[in-house]
């Protein structure tokens, strides 16, 4: 096994935020008050757009049927154009309408008869299943920055189908063990230096170059080891060798993509060469155990597994339900990140983190992408097959569309 990451997507709901809504539906129409969701005596009574589900004209006037904020579906309302003061709510629905009819099914465009006084069913139903997963995942989006520890911005954007948020997928910033593994995060002592980059500084002390210039660009090639600065380090943390522990600088959005892919990563600014992008973090488990999960995986034709395995093979990374960013990212068979195997806290060679680095400069709005075949020391990995008839694995079909791609993720 090797690398892991997001080429195919089960189904996404929010079921937590889902039960908030129907809780203050509830207490809106029994007439009842709850402070803990947001239901007061001021506000009980109050009604704002939440979305628009359909649409006619009657007598030469326009309406929309109104779905209220906080208010069940049986209290929805045909209200007049001129009543609505909401333009993105009407410029939504007519954008959602537009592509819906613009679709193509046996090369004709499915036009509804009577689209000028009213909305076919199918129409509305498609209206606002897109509403309402607009709404899930600016939920979402806003968890996720809740959740994040590092400078960047997370964005959430699906142009291409009625996907939602994940429902068996929790953020997380660090390792998470699973039970029985054991993280050291303190190490047991730290540089002195007055300039790290002069100074003998942890890099020097584990027998390896510093991995960085002064342009917070890596500089060493694939396969070695970054040793940053730590917690017992007497330096501060504008320290040049504290890069990865900053965590992701950049403002990234999670896409649905066009090409059959599920959800993807792109960057919405400009990247520089060499650049450190993000970490890959997700649950610690045994390499045993990464076996048993990655025979199941490989049946479902996905792939999360990252093995550690920078000295060693005891242990293995698992994003499939906890994770980060990373947890989306696509592989390619020509990617822009490189991975290295990060020391930082724990110094424990077998427990490495992976950071991802660019390799090439990265346009605003393009696509990040690493190797999932891709190991620490550079090399691309083979173990990942066996090919005893016994254990003979499903193999993964590759969508990354490259020209050097090998036709398969495993």
């Amino acid at each position: 096994m090797a690398a892991a990451g997001a080429e195919t997507r089960g189904a996404w709901c929010v079921p937590c935020l889902v039960s908030l809504d129907t809780l203050q539906e509830l207490c809106r129409k029994e007439k009842l008050t709850c402070k803990s969701i947001g239901i007061t005596k001021r506000n009980l009574n109050n009604y704002e757009v939440e979305y628009l589900c359909d649409y006619k004209v009657v007598k030469d006037m326009e309406y929309y049927l109104v779905k209220w904020k906080g208010w069940p579906d049986s209290t929805n309302t045909w209200e007049p154009l001129q009543n609505l003061k909401c333009p993105l709510l009407l410029q939504q629905f007519s954008n959602d309408k537009h592509n819906y009819l613009s679709q193509v099914k046996q090369g004709k465009a499915v036009t509804p008869k009577n689209s000028n006084k009213t909305l076919k069913p199918a129409v509305a139903e498609y209206i606002v299943k897109k509403a309402k997963q607009r709404i899930a995942l600016q939920r979402w989006q806003d968890e996720l920055n809740r959740r994040k520890n590092h400078k960047g911005m997370i964005f959430v954007e699906n142009t291409v189908d009625l996907e939602g948020p994940p429902s068996d997928f929790y953020y997380i910033n660090e390792y998470k063990p699973a039970p029985g593994i054991s993280l050291v995060n303190e190490a047991t002592c730290g540089c002195s230096c007055t300039d790290c980059f002069f100074d003998k500084c942890c890099p020097a002390e584990a027998g390896v170059l510093l991995a960085y210039n002064k342009n917070q660009q890596i500089k060493i090639p694939p396969g070695t080891p970054i040793y940053e600065c730590n917690s017992r380090c007497q330096c501060g943390p504008d320290c040049p060798n504290r890069i990865v522990q900053k965590g992701t600088q950049y403002s990234l959005c999670i896409f649905r993509t066009s090409n059959g892919r599920g959800w993807g990563v792109k960057t919405l600014v400009k990247i520089k060469r060499m650049s450190f992008v993000m970490e890959y973090v997700g649950e610690v488990i045994t390499s045993e155990e990464a076996e048993r999960r990655g025979q199941l995986y490989d049946n479902k034709g996905i792939t999360y597994l990252f093995d550690l395995d920078y000295e060693s093979d005891e242990f293995t990374v698992d994003a499939a339900r906890y994770g980060n960013v990373s947890h989306f990212v696509n592989h390619s068979c020509d990617p822009n990140l490189q991975v290295f195997n990060v020391f930082i806290d724990n110094l424990d060679t077998r427990l490495p983190r992976i950071a991802l680095f660019s390799t090439r400069t990265i346009n605003a709005g393009e696509e990040l992408t690493f190797d999932y075949q891709m190991k620490g020391s550079g090399d691309i990995s083979s173990d990942s097959i066996d090919h005893s008839p016994a254990k003979k694995r499903v193999r993964t079909v590759c969508k990354c569309g490259a020209v050097t791609c090998r036709g398969y993720l495993n």
